[in-house]
């Protein structure tokens, strides 16, 4: 299953999460820091969306109260209500 979602107050415009049976797939992110991003779309591959959440929830980037990977895990929350 393929979700869509799109962030809100950070650089990322767009982020497709793919999942299958509650496992992350695959994650691309239109936008943001693009190293970073890459970064983090590796490391959340092959792990439960569960565990990807309970990681990422809450991270802040600098004086913002969000940020790209808390964002993600807003992002893996939605698909997985889909799933």
């Amino acid at each position: 299953m393929t979700y869509t979602y799109t962030p809100r107050g950070v650089c990322s415009q767009r982020m497709t999460v793919e999942l299958e049976n509650g496992i992350i797939q695959n994650v691309q992110i239109l936008g943001g820091c693009s190293g970073n991003l890459q970064g983090i779309s590796n490391l959340v591959k092959g792990m439960s969306a569960q565990d990807a959440i309970k990681k990422l929830k809450g991270i802040r980037c600098g004086m913002k109260p969000t940020s790209c990977p808390d964002q993600l895990s807003i992002a893996l929350e939605q698909a997985l209500a889909k799933e």
